[in-house]
């Protein structure tokens, strides 16, 4: 069964070397193209959750060539799989599947290309999840980017997806080259690649001023990744142009691959040698508030719907970033769970945003207020899915964010709960007000904003034909998502991801497991005393988000009806001169305060790592 492991990553890169070497013998067969990357992507994720069960009672590692370590040298390449990095490689195969069905029906202009690039994305993101190499999560990393960037512009003929696929491709290549010249740093310390070999090296040798800027260079280049502020510019540009499905990928799996790359190379490398937990801690904590603070206003603020949806991925990220900020397994437990319950919510947001897109021909908000009200199905789930964004137990987002909320409160940090919250009502706020508004017709059509009526309209339909139904391809997959973001909620996690973050964060017992092939079963950590589960706390907790997100769409939708309102008011607008600053579109200014925020974070890493 180790065989596996290879598998995972070679099936889909054979597969779309394949479909793209018989290009010309399936001129004409879509739905043969179709069915044989479905069927690739969910042989995928059933290898990948066959692996999951496989390492419940210890990491499983599968050395490439039978090079195993000699002494504790590593010559060869490892893939390394515990329940929490098997899982995540499992999600996004999971999220591929229901995009490749969605896409079934949605589009009629993307053939070949369009398999091959969605395979070898699914690739980039099985590797990321299991190398033990820090090359390869370099290499991996940028596969995954290079066939974003490509998919990203599947529209070349016009203008909006090449912009937005440059501007992706600009951003995230300076990230890739920051983290590969950190690698270049360590490597030169070390003589090691392999996480592992690198993580004992550095925990013998007292830490220079050399592994700190590696450990910041890496770090950053995985924050572009993770689109944290201020290095988060480049995901809402993306969002707006790229195809719903990719949208789908993006915000489900591949910022939240950048956040566990952050998790792995702290917990596999530098963890144990750099010391200083409670000032890394509170570094981490600072960069995730802020992300979640600001992804939440321009979230409330945005009428394009995809964009509105990008930031609120942006919030959630800092939200994951601080649980796994705190350095607790608990804390890293309740950010895997809300990944989870948050990817599958998501997906089912964006796919269902594109049975708008393709039934209706927009994503404006202001225009399609009330245009929506025949797709009843859609605007169900698209409903269901925005109260479990909200944290409405039993959804799988209210039970991670409470674990988050929990070990911060039990480590001094009660003041995380309300800012979560407020986090939470103000982006499940937004998407409600949007499913009120469009689906239902609720409340008065909002005021148009020339900025965002332009950007909104310059999204064109992704399909060419049969628009005046929604296919069944289409409309099941964000129905099965939202049905699995309440088995999430519903299923007793609580032990099994407890005993999975401790394992994660023990650096001498994943050592010791690569180097010298050791079973450890029940790693003991000094924070095992912190269990997961279901509190009276956490339910209130997520009742109050999901009411408050409820009551602030009601506002939003109906608040030129309040007398306490001024008359031409609209809300949010005192983020409108903000959100056009910060996110203008000039990819100049994206690099400037990407080299901005790096300055920062050195200066900070500086002073508290001596």
């Amino acid at each position: 069964m180790d065989h596996l492991f290879a598998l995972s990553v070679a099936v889909p890169l054979l597969v779309a070397a394949a479909l793209v070497g018989v290009k010309p013998l399936l001129s004409g067969r879509r739905r043969m193209l179709d069915t044989v990357a479905v069927l690739t992507a969910a042989s995928v994720a059933v290898m990948l959750l066959v692996i999951m069960v496989q390492t419940d009672g210890g990491d499983r590692v599968y050395w490439f060539a039978g090079f195993r370590p000699f002494r504790g040298v590593v010559i060869g390449i490892d893939f390394e799989a515990g329940p929490l990095s098997a899982g995540l490689a499992a999600l996004a195969a999971v999220l591929v599947t229901a995009s490749m069905v969605f896409s079934w029906r949605y589009f009629e202009r993307v053939a070949t290309y369009y398999h091959a690039l969605m395979l070898t994305f699914l690739a980039g993101m099985t590797g990321f999840c299991l190398t033990g190499d820090i090359f390869d999560l370099f290499v991996w990393f940028e596969l995954m980017g290079v066939s974003a960037y490509a998919l990203t512009a599947y529209r070349p003929e016009e203008r909006g997806p090449i912009q937005g696929a440059l501007t992706f491709a600009i951003t995230n290549s300076v990230g890739a080259y920051v983290s590969l010249s950190g690698i270049a740093l360590i490597y030169g310390r070390t003589g090691a690649l392999n996480m592992a070999q690198i993580g004992a090296y550095i925990g013998r040798h007292p830490p220079d001023r050399l592994v700190v800027v590696a450990f910041l260079l890496i770090l950053a280049g995985l924050l572009v990744k993770s689109a944290i502020v201020p290095f988060h510019f480049w995901l809402a540009d993306a969002h707006a142009v790229a195809p719903t499905p990719l949208c789908v990928l993006f915000s489900g799996a591949m910022v939240e691959l950048g956040l566990y790359g952050i998790a792995r190379v702290y917990w596999s490398m530098f963890g144990t040698a750099l010391g200083h937990r409670a000032e890394i801690s509170h570094v981490f904590l600072t960069l995730g508030v802020l992300t979640a603070v600001v992804g939440a206003l321009f979230c409330f603020r945005e009428r394009h719907i995809k964009r509105l949806l990008a930031f609120s991925t942006i919030s959630h990220a800092g939200m994951f970033l601080s649980g796994i900020g705190l350095l607790t397994p608990l804390g890293l437990a309740g950010a895997a769970v809300y990944v989870a319950g948050h990817a599958m919510v998501k997906g089912a947001l964006f796919l269902c945003t594109g049975i708008v897109l393709h039934r209706l021909g927009s994503v404006n908000e202001t225009w399609l207020h009330g245009r929506a009200r025949h797709l009843r199905i859609t605007g169900v789930v698209f409903t269901l899915a925005g109260l479990g964004l909200a944290d409405l137990p039993p959804f799988g987002t209210f039970l991670g964010k409470g674990w988050i909320e929990d070990t911060g409160s039990a480590h001094g940090m009660p003041w995380l709960m309300p800012v979560f919250v407020l986090c939470t009502i103000l982006a499940g706020g937004a998407v409600l007000r949007v499913a009120g508004g469009v689906f239902y017709g609720l409340g008065d059509p909002p005021s148009e904003d020339e900025r965002m009526a332009r950007a909104a309209n310059e999204e064109t339909s992704e399909t060419d034909a049969d628009k005046r139904r929604t296919p069944l391809t289409m409309i099941i997959p964000p129905t099965v998502l939202v049905a699995l973001a309440v088995a999430i909620g519903l299923t007793p996690l609580g032990p099994a991801a407890d005993a999975a973050a401790v394992r994660f964060a023990d650096q001498a017992a994943y050592n010791a497991t690569v180097l010298r092939g050791a079973h450890v079963a029940h790693p003991v950590a000094p924070f095992a005393a912190e269990a997961a589960g279901i509190t009276v706390s956490d339910v209130v907790t997520g009742l109050v988000s999901a009411a408050g997100a409820l009551l602030l769409a009601y506002l939003a939708l109906y608040w030129r009806r309040l007398p306490v309102l001024r008359r031409g008011y609209e809300p949010g607008t005192g983020l409108t001169t903000l959100a056009e600053g910060f996110q203008s579109g000039v990819v100049n200014d994206y690099v400037t305060w990407m080299v901005f925020g790096l300055a920062c974070l050195g200066g900070v890493l500086a002073l508290i790592i001596r």
